[in-house]
């Protein structure tokens, strides 16, 4: 992962510390490594609560875009 990374403290509780240390040491990938795919695990679970584009698919919202029928008056 060459991306640039940003520090960051966390806290975790001790079985998880240790769980991680035993699977660095099996593995030799860092506990940081482990850390960002949970990270990115939780995240891709939760997409649909995170801003994004709007797809032009739905009808309602492909009226709302076009201004037609289903736009919000106000």
């Amino acid at each position: 992962m060459s991306r640039k990374k940003i520090s960051t403290t966390i806290y975790i509780t001790p079985s998880q510390s240790e769980r991680l240390k035993l699977l660095h040491s099996r593995t030799k990938v860092p506990v940081a490594v482990y850390i960002r795919e949970g990270i990115d695990l939780v995240l891709k679970h939760y997409e649909h609560l995170l801003p994004g584009q709007l797809s032009l698919e739905d009808p309602k919202l492909a009226a709302e875009a076009k201004g037609g029928e289903g736009a919000k008056k106000g």
